[in-house]
């Protein structure tokens, strides 16, 4: 019985057999790559084979009841084709790549609201998954129509593993990664995040105030809300800003700070003096301000966020009697919230820890790290003790400067955080006038220039 079965594979059996196994066995060893106790997962193989060829164990047995019970052959056909997209979609979200939509102006005008990105995760080595039972393509929660509970389960629960990518977050990359700062969530009032709700009101107001915050939920890594932002400082580099101009030095010794350059998508927010004149729209559209952006103060005075071509280009209109930068007291407390005088235009200088980096922990320094040891490494710190770093660290900021909530008011972004890098963009939509950005589509969205 056994020959017969090996001796009626056909030959195209045996060549799918051998292409899903070679993309199993490929995936296994990328699965392993550094934790060889993950090769246990190839005992699977046989059932691979199996399917294609003898088929010993019959997945299709409800193809008999075509004609007999076509009520039931017709559930099991849906099912399976369900089960298959399921499945086939997790994986390919989970390893390879996701869609992401820009939901916020942070990154204009680099990447504008209604882009939606074809976001690798090969690049940087995908995540195994720290919550691995959840309903694909949703983030945490279930939509509104489903019932809006949670989308997946806290167990099991596995710990933090990274596949082998092709690189590692570099300075200019636009990166996707979970919001470091999303662990603790108020239902009712998201943003701006926990932390900084309790700097402002109080904790015991937060918890308390169900009716203002509402409930108080606990996200782990994987599952909090994905931000993207521009790198703008590696581990090991330090970063400063002084009048919205980032510097960095790549050694913590180092005396010499490097300019970084000027992006042309950068964007600041201006206060414009005019004589009284209005702008008209089709001027605006052709300066590239949307219309949220299209603030006007009172009669003579506007607030635009523009970036370096947009300001010059302004300056030539003889109706323009004065044009500043937005105060920096208008953006309000920076990371750590409290604990400085630091502004979001001139920040810092602060350390980006590398992992193994050994560092002293001070009074003035401990503020700025005690989050990484309480929350993303979960070991003790010290003042008056070296403290050495488990993971490396990222700065990650908006190129819509005064309009990003970024790494100046959240701080480090750890790399267990990392999901992914955009690679281009497979579909844009106006905003303002809800039509497609032809323009846009198969646009590269690395940020490398």
């Amino acid at each position: 019985m056994k020959n017969e079965r090996i001796k009626n594979v056909t030959k195209g059996g045996w060549i799918r057999a051998g292409v899903w196994s070679a993309l199993y066995i490929a995936f296994i060893i990328w699965v392993a790559w550094g934790d060889w106790k993950s090769l246990g997962w190839l005992v699977l193989l046989p059932l691979i084979v199996d399917a294609f060829t003898t088929k010993y164990i019959n997945y299709s047995w409800w193809r008999k009841y075509k004609d007999t019970k076509p009520g039931l052959y017709t559930l099991c056909s849906w099912i399976d084709a369900i089960v298959f997209a399921l499945v086939a979609v997790y994986f390919i979200n989970l390893y390879i790549f996701q869609n992401y939509q820009i939901p916020s102006a942070s990154l204009e005008k680099t990447l504008r609201v209604g882009d939606f990105l074809y976001v690798s995760k090969m690049a940087y080595g995908a995540r195994v998954p720290q919550t691995p039972l959840s309903m694909p393509l949703v983030q945490h929660t279930m939509p509104a129509w489903l019932g809006g509970s949670k989308s997946y389960l806290d167990k099991p629960h596995w710990d933090y593993k990274r596949l082998k990518g092709w690189t590692s977050p570099k300075k200019g990359d636009i990166v996707v990664f979970n919001f470091p700062t999303g662990d603790t969530v108020c239902t009712k009032m998201p943003n701006p995040d926990y932390y900084t709700l309790c700097h402002y009101y109080g904790k015991q107001v937060v918890r308390s105030r169900k009716d203002v915050f509402g409930d108080i939920v606990v996200r782990p890594v994987d599952r909090r809300e994905n931000y993207v932002k521009r790198c703008v400082g590696e581990p090991g580099d330090s970063i400063r800003i002084t009048d919205n101009i980032v510097y960095t030095k790549l050694k913590m010794n180092d005396a010499e700070w490097m300019r970084e350059p000027q992006r042309e998508g950068v964007q600041l927010n201006y206060i414009v003096h005019t004589d009284g004149h209005v702008f008209g729209g089709k001027y605006m559209d052709k300066l590239g301000i949307s219309l949220s952006d299209r603030v006007q103060i009172d009669a003579t005075t506007w607030h635009f966020p523009l970036t370096q071509a947009m300001r010059e280009e302004m300056e030539k209109n003889p109706h323009v009697l004065a044009m500043i930068v937005e105060p920096e007291e208008r953006g309000g407390e920076v990371y750590p919230l409290g604990e400085n005088s630091w502004s979001r235009d001139n920040y810092g200088p602060i350390y980006i820890p590398k992992k193994g980096d050994r560092l002293m922990i001070t009074e003035e320094n401990y503020p700025i790290y005690k989050r990484i040891a309480e929350a993303y490494e979960r070991q003790p710190m010290e003042i008056g003790e070296e403290y050495e770093f488990r993971m490396d660290y990222y700065w990650m900021m908006g190129d819509n400067r005064h309009n990003s909530a970024d790494s100046r008011y959240w701080g480090f972004v750890p790399e267990d955080h990392i999901v992914g890098r955009p690679v281009f963009i497979w579909l844009s939509i106006d905003k303002d006038r809800h039509r497609i950005r032809w323009d846009r589509l198969g646009n590269i969205a690395t940020g490398r220039e």
